[in-house]
């Protein structure tokens, strides 16, 4: 039995494989094909998705200058990174500096995308230097209420460049604009013009002039009008591919921003005002520490605003006058004249501290004005206390004693210790007192305090001049 157990056993072992046979031959087919198929659902997506075009966005808002240099810079790096379709730079800008605005198109011209430069929103401008930002791009496009020129170089004040140097100048931009123009097929003559001559105008007459290629309402349909199109690159003909584009913004980064808001005059000002206030109660109330860090602080910030800015000579020199006459007024008794003339020269050097420009620039003349106010009441409150501190008697050692109350620490018979105002004293009494009875201070002789028992005319607390 037992070995016909085990070939029935050997049996049924064996006839396993005869019924597997046609399941195992069915998984050899379904396993490949099932496989095929996760694979072809898993690569339609990834397939979509590469399909879809990407187009970086950058916004180029304000005046041009390093840091925006900066910010344009690393969105061109970075879109050449990403491999996109395309950047779209979103412009508005009333021009700015010069060197800025040269790395600015020479970005440009060597990003290995696209480059689209779009004036937007309605109301926006590529003023001076914003038209070489303009045409540096393969496509310039703008929104409708927008305009374009205006592109002679000036002086940061706001002069004409005159003599040989404004000749030097002018040369170089007009060369530079027509090279830019020339190299994207556009309107050289009309862009030499803007530069000689500071002509200027809108999208529709850009248009029409081709100094832009075309006109259009908001980025998505910039995109899709765009879509096919042939632009000509150093690396050869392009055809563009944006239609119905996944546009990623590319923000410029907080420490960006945080500097670029630095680069404003009535921030800068506001920074020397700051600095001045630390610095000047600092070297008042010596140890203070807080003040001196702030103004610290305060004073380098000032001096990365304004060497990003057209400095006054005369108005950073009256601002100086302004801190050295509010120093001296604390070691001098003037009472207050020399903080009146500081005040004074502080408007003046707030109102003239930045070269004002054909873009504005300077320090708001509500600003100048209120801060001739604070910094008046500052030194006529704060300030002025501090000095009549330092000019006050000092009311130390055992003149603050005369009043105060203590305890006998042992027997004063006529002499003996007392403990006021948190230590041990000697002292004599015209009386005996016995230890642990309280005493009041009446006078003193030398080092010696004269004392009498109790706390005889409500002196019971201690008496010291503050």
């Amino acid at each position: 039995m037992g070995a016909l157990e085990r070939q029935c056993s050997t049996f049924y072992i064996a006839s396993v494989p005869a019924g597997c046979h046609t399941r195992s031959m069915r998984r050899r087919v379904a396993l490949p094909f099932g496989f095929a198929l996760f694979a072809l659902a898993a690569m339609l997506p990834a397939h979509a998705l590469a399909a879809t075009p990407h187009v970086e966005r950058a916004d180029l808002t304000g005046d041009i200058n390093t840091i925006t240099a900066s910010y344009i810079a690393t969105a061109v790096d970075r879109a050449n990174s990403d491999h996109a379709d395309a950047l779209l730079v979103v412009l508005n800008t009333p021009g700015g500096i010069s060197t800025s605005m040269d790395d600015i198109v020479t970005s440009l011209l060597n990003s290995r995308v696209p480059v689209i430069v779009f004036v937007y929103p309605s109301g926006a401008r590529a003023a001076s230097a914003g038209l070489f930002v303009a045409q540096a791009a393969d496509i310039v496009a703008m929104a409708p209420g927008t305009n374009i020129g205006s592109a002679h170089p000036i002086l940061g004040t706001g002069g004409d460049l005159t003599g040989d140097l404004g000749t030097k100048v002018l040369n170089d931009a007009v060369t530079r604009v027509r090279n830019l123009a020339t190299i994207h097929g556009r309107n050289a003559d009309w862009a030499e013009q803007a530069v000689r001559n500071s002509v200027n105008i809108n999208a529709e007459e850009a248009v029409r002039l081709h100094v832009a290629d075309l006109e259009v309402s908001d980025p998505a349909a910039l995109l899709k009008a765009i879509d096919g199109r042939t632009v000509s690159r150093s690396s050869g003909d392009l055809v563009l591919h944006t239609s119905g584009a996944v546009i990623d913004d590319v923000p410029m980064p907080f420490w960006q921003v945080f500097l670029a808001t630095l680069i404003d005059p009535t921030i800068a000002a506001l920074l020397i005002i700051v600095a001045g206030y630390g610095i000047i109660t600092e070297l008042s109330t010596p140890g203070a520490i807080l003040p001196g860090v702030v103004g610290g602080i305060a004073a380098i910030l000032a001096i990365v605003s304004l060497a990003n800015l057209p400095v006054n000579i005369a108005g950073a020199l009256m601002m100086l006058l302004a801190l050295i006459l509010f120093i001296a007024d604390l070691n001098a008794n003037t009472h207050g004249i020399l903080s009146v003339g500081g005040v004074v020269a502080l408007v003046l050097g707030m109102a003239f501290l930045i070269n004002t420009g054909p873009v504005g620039l300077g320090v708001d003349p509500v600003v100048v004005i209120g801060s001739g106010v604070v910094t008046l009441a500052f030194f006529a409150l704060f300030i002025r206390k501090v000095w009549q501190a330092r000019r006050s008697p000092a009311f130390v050692g055992v003149d603050t004693m005369v009043g105060a109350v203590g305890e006998a620490r042992e027997e004063i018979a006529p002499e003996g210790l007392v403990f006021v105002s948190g230590a041990l004293w000697k002292a004599v009494a015209p009386e005996p007192i016995h230890a642990g009875s309280r005493v009041r201070v009446v006078g003193r002789d030398g080092l010696q305090l004269k004392v009498v028992a109790g706390e005889n005319g409500g002196n019971g607390t201690i008496k010291e001049k503050r």
